[in-house]
């Protein structure tokens, strides 16, 4: 077993020979086997244990043996008391949840501390077929089929390849001594439920269970990283970011394989559920302006694309911008004033993110406000008075993206710029125009 776990070791690249690992050693069966494997191949390790708080006298007993063991194998031990049920219910989220959070916080720091190259878990193929099975019930995607990676970031699971069996006859060989916990037979918890109730009953149909779905998490591994390579590619084509919003481009997103599926990977980030990329899809061929919401979202389905914009908590204020006043910074905005005399032959600046105005036409204070309906204004290139409301339909800004459009005000009421999109002509620079007011938007 030494062998199978060494090459375990060297094919998933967890740590170098010379590396020193963090071990996460609660006194049970998998973990003691763990710390014997490794200090028997030579490799530099710590010991680190964790005391919850939740079983007493066990526990403390838990921690004693923990300490001896690695008194034992003469490598530094680090053991830590938390008080997990106080910080369950501060955080309201179950007890599980908050030692596995607590845990792995404080495992991370003192690998960092101590610049350890990672931190390793007793995790084998058994853990494996739970944690799929798991997934499962609570309804999963690729990832949650994949089981259990032999490393994720700093965390490594050397054993993941060693079946339950094999670690019982590694203790009986070695003749190794362990703490045996027994919430783990607590039919309150999920895992165990599956683990004592369900898991027998695959296994009576199929006594090679764990290693079948071993073998099928890494296959699964394999079809996610083809669609993750898909999606990708999907991405760098269909998908834009802009300061603003990311845009999505439906026709390109048609033409995909499994549509529904690279859509949702797409929309992960922005925290939208399979169900709700269901029936965004769904509405590809409605008429623009279906809404969707997540916790942290906004996607609108516009003409040709969908447009995601952070859900705003707070609306934009009314905010005064002085004369000799050089920046305004707001919530979502940011400008910048430069008030020049001009010079001969002075061009005026272009893009969307400037406005050029006469500065002697000004009236201040000038403000900073959302617009509103019933604005009208004189955009600039265009003859007479326009409603901004219809201004916005022809510039096609998205539904979303309407709910963030400001202008800049005269102290007299008249609108000099829709900002980011088009200055009124009664501002503009001309040959008369003596002083500019250069405003950009950062």
């Amino acid at each position: 077993m030494l062998d199978q776990i060494q090459q375990f070791i060297q094919e998933n690249a967890l740590f170098s020979p010379t590396d020193t690992v963090l071990v996460a050693v609660s006194g049970g069966l998998d973990s003691v086997v763990l710390a014997d494997v490794l200090h028997r191949l030579g490799q530099p390790f710590a010991v680190a244990h964790c005391h919850f708080g939740l079983r007493a006298e066990e526990a403390d007993a838990d921690e004693e043996f923990v300490r001896k063991l690695a008194q034992q194998y003469q490598v530094p031990y680090f053991g830590e008391f938390f008080q997990t049920r106080k910080f369950a219910e501060q955080e309201g989220i179950s007890t599980q949840m908050a030692a596995r959070v607590l845990r792995y916080e404080w495992f991370e720091r003192i690998r960092a501390g101590q610049s350890y190259a990672c931190i390793a878990t007793a995790h084998h193929q058994r853990d494996t077929a739970e944690t799929m099975l798991l997934n499962l019930t609570h309804g999963t995607g690729l990832a949650g089929l994949h089981g259990i990676r032999p490393k994720t970031g700093h965390l490594v699971r050397p054993l993941l390849g060693v079946s339950k069996p094999d670690l019982f006859d590694y203790v009986v060989e070695n003749r190794l001594i362990w703490r045996e916990d027994a919430s783990n037979d607590s039919p309150v918890y999920q895992r165990n439920r599956l683990r004592l109730e369900v898991l027998p009953v695959l296994r009576d149909m199929n006594p090679n269970l764990d290693q079948t779905m071993s073998i099928t998490a890494e296959r699964v591994g394999g079809a996610e990283e083809i669609v993750r390579r898909y999606v990708a590619d999907t991405a760098a084509q269909a998908q834009r970011t802009e300061p603003e919003a990311t845009y999505l481009d439906i026709r390109l997103l048609q033409k995909t394989a499994a549509t529904t599926l690279v859509l949702h990977e797409l929309l992960r980030p922005f925290g939208f559920s399979y169900i709700v990329t269901k029936d965004i899809v769904q509405s590809f061929g409605a008429e623009p302006g279906r809404r969707f919401e997540s916790a942290t979202h906004l996607l609108v389905k516009d003409r040709e694309q969908l447009v995601i914009t952070p859900r705003r908590l707070t609306h934009f204020g009314t905010h005064q911008l002085q004369a000799g006043q050089e920046a305004l910074k707001i919530d979502g905005l940011h400008l910048r004033t430069e008030l020049l005399e001009i010079p001969e032959g002075y061009e005026v600046p272009k893009g969307k993110a400037v406005a050029a105005l006469d500065a002697d036409a000004l009236k201040f204070p000038l403000t900073v406000r959302p617009w509103q309906e019933g604005d009208w204004f004189m955009p600039i290139g265009m003859k007479g008075k326009k409603k901004l409301s219809d201004f916005l339909i022809d510039q096609k800004v998205p539904l979303n993206l309407k709910d963030n459009v400001q202008v800049l005000v005269s102290a007299d009421g008249k609108i000099v710029w829709v900002i980011g999109l088009r200055p009124d002509d009664r501002f503009k620079v001309t040959e008369e125009t003596e002083r500019v007011l250069v405003v950009r938007r950062m």
